[in-house]
């Protein structure tokens, strides 16, 4: 009988992880360039005696590779990622990974995103431009020309999060092992004039949260029937003395 307070208990936790995940993908269904969380989810099987009992794992995050819709803005500064690529910009505690091409040039031409941070090219440098020249023409490849002449490139990049991640807040992400520069663009490149939308699915992930948040109710329910088993046999096992 305890076997069912471990399984449900697996679940439970299993579940609230999924919850965390599904609840943060929600509210950032209109974060620019977000892209979701999942959770892999693995079997464990335990011999518990006569039989084997499976018993679910905590789970493994990954993220959602499918691109978000592009959205027109008409800014020369905005720019959208298509395909598996990646911005880098530079913060105060390190650089980090994102799809957000929000940015804008500053009076001493440095090319930055919405925060202020530096956008970095593929050598991972500042990039600068010249303030006096008007917004810049980007190729697919990221370079970026102005009258005519190219000044500088906008990094994309590709990183390997297969050996993990973490997030810095909604802004973008930071991977375990080095990104490293998109050499062999393929089907990724650089779109001037939009912005990525989230590729949250809102209506979708409510789907979810509800269909999760009903599996981790009857979970509390069947260990509370396990518990009521239990109180019932030690009554009975201590009226029979």
């Amino acid at each position: 009988m305890q076997s069912s307070l471990y399984v449900a208990l697996s679940s439970q936790i299993a579940l609230e992880r999924r919850l965390t995940t599904l609840a943060d993908n929600v509210a950032n269904s209109n974060t620019t360039g977000f892209r979701a969380t999942e959770v892999k989810f693995n079997e464990v099987m335990a011999n518990t005696g006569a039989t084997d009992v499976s018993f679910v794992d905590q789970g493994q995050d990954f993220l959602s590779t499918a691109n978000g819709g592009l959205r027109a803005t008409g800014s020369q500064f905005d720019f959208a990622l298509r395909g598996d690529a990646w911005f880098m910009i530079e913060t105060p505690t390190g650089n980090m990974l994102t799809r957000d091409g929000r940015f804008t040039l500053t009076d001493a031409g440095q090319l930055v995103n919405i925060n202020g941070h530096p956008v970095l090219d593929p050598g991972e440098a500042p990039i600068q431009l010249d303030p006096e020249a008007g917004p810049p023409k980007a190729g697919r490849d990221g370079t970026l020309t102005q009258n005519g002449f190219q000044l500088g490139a906008i990094g994309l990049f590709e990183a390997d999060l297969s050996q993990g991640y973490h997030r810095k807040a909604s802004l973008g992400i930071v991977p375990v092992v080095a990104p490293v520069p998109l050499l062999d663009a393929g089907g990724a490149g650089l779109v001037q004039g939009y912005v990525e939308n989230s590729n949250v699915n809102p209506v979708a992930e409510m789907s979810r949260l509800i269909t999760i948040s009903r599996a981790f109710e009857n979970a509390s329910a069947m260990m509370k029937a396990t518990e009521d088993t239990f109180k019932e046999a030690i009554r009975t096992l201590g009226s029979g003395r």
